[in-house]
């Protein structure tokens, strides 16, 4: 057979202009998604189509490999991302279909001491990073901005504390399926990402408790609460900090939450908030009661209700960290040999590119949330507390279907964004692109960040930004590398570009549209987005500094 190998300068004999012709398939993606307004699978599927016409046209690769690396890039899409998100968020809805998760709501209730401010950082902050972790996709805005409305906190600070909570737990969302895609599509090793990441994310996670007390009460609601938030983001950040680099990088936003949580709850004990009173006046509430500070539930709901994410961290953790287990998962997970690719593609010098599949069934994210959530289903049915839960082992697993079904647009809209990608990847329009703007020098460093910034915003999802831009990343810093620029790894660019796609999401139109729904405010989704497009900016400023940064004067964060 005859083999192609890509070139990255293929139009025209410039690597500007095959820069410039690599681009359409994005512009493609975004001009549908913003411009035409088309739903998210369209736009997606027009960019798989011209990136294809791209490939073959513009870079010269048969129509056969294009088409085989679309299917290549879908395969993964599918299995494990589109695996792990449905399996995440059908493990949340096993909870609220057991009525736990309503146990869990007023749990909260408990922690805060009456102080609204408190409380809506532990449901937006904390809780909502927990949903994050487990289940994202719109889920943790949605879920706590009804909770913390239940409050008495107005419709749009509302929204506006929501978006900014779901900041800093983005990079480690789904089981730090993020990660993952990043570590896939840009060829890099997960783990050693996620450690960046884990020095970069917590610097934000100590900042955030601190604006929504802002946002909500002002700079009263710093004087009366700045100790309480300094704790609650100091132990996010530490946890996750720590658990990124040294533990199972998927459970990252888990144990943090639930670390966070714990602690703030212990020093709540000791140190009640200030200006409760205060508070409740200016927001029309009436004033806090011992007896209506009580309710019905007992330690073992309260247990019950966090049980769950307690088994979560338990299977994560024995997956990942019993060395005879782990090495017998990596055993069931056979390489599937694309036809075509696998013959056919070659680099310039020559050698085969790896287009092997691993079909991962067992051993990843979406497979272990799949047995936590049939471990949680049995529970909850043997200890049903006189059938006031009401959920059986059928009920559990027929909710997967009704998950499946409500995620198909979803689950299309990321196959062929990574199929997009994959495209683009094999056929050399990404690392045209890649190698272009690495001829900025320096400065790209500083810029890096930006590249997930716009991903997220625009398609709402940090995983797909890092799959459109890994192997852009992990080019530039390759050729800067080449250019004799120190400290510009492509693990740290891959990094940055997980860590800018963080900050974007609040101000993704998916976001704002759930955040509106969510909060009674249909149509005025612009408004939210002038709320928070400053707070945005401000995040995005600090990550391009501090990835900066990282290149230089701190490049002890990097070597992991």
């Amino acid at each position: 057979m005859n083999t192609w190998f890509a070139q990255t300068d293929a139009v025209g004999g410039s690597l500007g202009l095959s820069a410039l012709v690599a681009t359409l398939p994005l512009l493609a993606f975004f001009i549908m998604l913003l411009g035409v307004k088309a739903r998210a699978h369209i736009s997606a599927i027009v960019a798989v189509a011209v990136s294809i016409l791209v490939a073959v046209l513009g870079f010269g690769m048969p129509w056969d490999l294009a088409a085989m690396s679309a299917v290549r890039g879908g395969l993964y899409g599918l299995l494990p991302i589109v695996w792990v998100i449905v399996m995440a968020i059908w493990f949340y809805q096993v909870t609220v279909l057991s009525g736990r998760f309503e146990d869990l709501r007023r749990t909260f209730d408990l922690i805060g001491g009456g102080d609204l401010r408190i409380q809506a950082i532990l449901i937006a902050f904390c809780f909502g990073g927990l949903l994050e972790a487990l289940a994202g996709f719109g889920a943790p805005v949605a879920i706590t901005a009804t909770m913390i409305l239940a409050l008495g906190v107005k419709p749009l600070k509302a929204a506006i504390t929501v978006l900014i909570a779901n900041t800093a737990p983005v990079a480690f969302g789904a089981v730090a399926i993020p990660i993952t895609t990043a570590g896939e599509v840009g060829g890099k090793d997960a783990e050693t990402i996620a450690a960046i990441v884990g020095h970069q994310a917590p610097l934000l996670a100590f900042f955030v408790p601190f604006i929504l007390l802002f946002i909500l009460d002002g700079v009263q609601g710093l004087k009366d609460g700045w100790l309480h938030a300094g704790v609650i983001g100091a132990a996010f950040g530490i946890v996750q900090w720590f658990t990124a680099t040294y533990f199972a990088y998927q459970l990252t936003d888990v144990i943090a939450c639930i670390v966070s949580m714990g602690v703030a709850v212990v020093f709540l004990r000791f140190v009640k908030p200030r200006g409760v009173a205060g508070v409740r006046e200016r927001y029309g509430l009436p004033p806090l009661s011992e007896e209506g500070a009580k309710h019905e539930l007992t330690a073992g709901r309260v247990w019950m209700a966090m049980m769950p994410y307690a088994i979560v961290v338990v299977i994560f953790g024995v997956a990942n960290l019993l060395p005879p287990l782990v090495a017998w998962l990596k055993t069931t997970s056979p390489s599937i040999a694309m036809p075509l690719l696998q013959d056919r593609l070659v680099t310039a010098a020559g050698d085969p590119v790896s287009s092997t599949y691993s079909f991962t069934w067992l051993n990843n994210p979406g497979t272990f949330l799949l047995i936590s959530g049939l471990v949680v289903a049995a529970l909850y049915s043997i200890f049903n507390e006189n059938g006031n839960y009401k959920i059986s082992l059928g009920d559990a697993v027929k909710e997967i279907g009704a998950v499946m079904y409500r995620m198909r647009w979803s689950a299309l809209t990321i196959v062929c964004v990574l199929a997009l990608a994959y495209v683009m990847n094999y056929s050399g329009q990404t690392v045209a692109i890649g190698e272009w703007v690495a001829s900025l020098g320096t400065i790209y460093a500083l810029l890096s960040p930006t590249l997930g910034w716009v991903g997220t915003a625009v398609t709402g999802s940090d995983t797909s930004a890092n799959a459109l831009f890994s192997k852009l990343q992990v080019t530039a810093a390759d050729h800067l590398t080449a250019q004799g620029v120190e400290g510009v790894h492509p693990e740290l660019l891959l990094a940055a570009n997980t860590t800018g796609g963080v900050v974007g999401k609040m101000i993704s139109p998916q976001s704002l549209a759930i955040a509106a729904t969510a909060v009674d405010m249909e149509g005025k989704e612009s408004e939210i987005m002038k709320a928070v497009l400053p707070w945005s900016i401000v995040f995005l400023v600090a990550i391009c500094l501090l990835v900066f940064l990282q290149t230089n004067v701190l490049s002890f964060m990097v070597n992991v």
